[in-house]
């Protein structure tokens, strides 16, 4: 019976410890209005993303009569609906992606070490939480920092890493990667 205490302890200690790690950013807070009856109620909508800055992350949003609570009930949401992201190198993402949500649509590109994060606002928040490094994002279409986070969460769940595309052919790592090379040889130049 102690063991078992024991165990729930530490189980409690390590979520407390994973919880700590954890990075949270605020995208966006709006006033929002309810009519009523006898006039209108007004309160907060807010929109956090939340990482380990180790591939991991998610977002979560919340409402209510206070700014602080808003930002608490999305930060606990986020913490929720956290997915992993398989990064290359721990610095960049593995190949471009395509995002989309609603009217609002990202396209995400990997870029060389010291590239740094060229993307805006929300998205430029989710690759921070995230722990990319190195990314080059664009913004088409809509600005709402909603569908942006969504369509950046939509281009992230597409990354697939060559360990993973390799056991679902049943292929080594080497053969999905190929050989890299300096380019030339991909841009077909021939040596004399």
């Amino acid at each position: 019976m102690a063991e078992e205490k024991g165990r729930g302890r530490r189980r409690e200690r390590d979520r407390d410890e994973e919880q700590s790690e954890l990075v949270d950013k605020l995208v966006g807070i709006n006033r929002v209005a309810k009519t009523v009856k006898g006039g209108k109620n007004f309160g907060f909508a807010a929109l956090v993303v939340v990482g380990d800055q180790k591939g991991r992350a998610g977002f979560g949003k919340g409402k209510a009569r206070e700014v602080p609570e808003a930002i608490r009930k999305a930060t606990e949401e986020a913490k929720r609906n956290m997915v992993r992201i398989p990064l290359r190198e721990g610095r960049t993402l593995h190949h471009d992606g395509k995002g989309r949500w609603g009217a609002g649509k990202v396209v995400l590109r990997a870029a060389p070490p010291g590239t740094g994060v060229i993307a805006g606002g929300p998205m430029r928040a989710v690759m921070e939480v995230l722990g990319v490094h190195d990314v080059v994002g664009k913004s088409i279409g809509s600005s709402n920092p909603y569908n942006m986070v969504r369509a950046t969460f939509d281009a992230l769940k597409e990354q697939a890493s060559p360990r993973s595309v390799a056991s679902k052919r049943g292929l080594k790592v080497q053969d999905v990667v190929g050989r890299r090379t300096d380019g030339a040889s991909e841009a077909g130049v021939v040596e004399a």
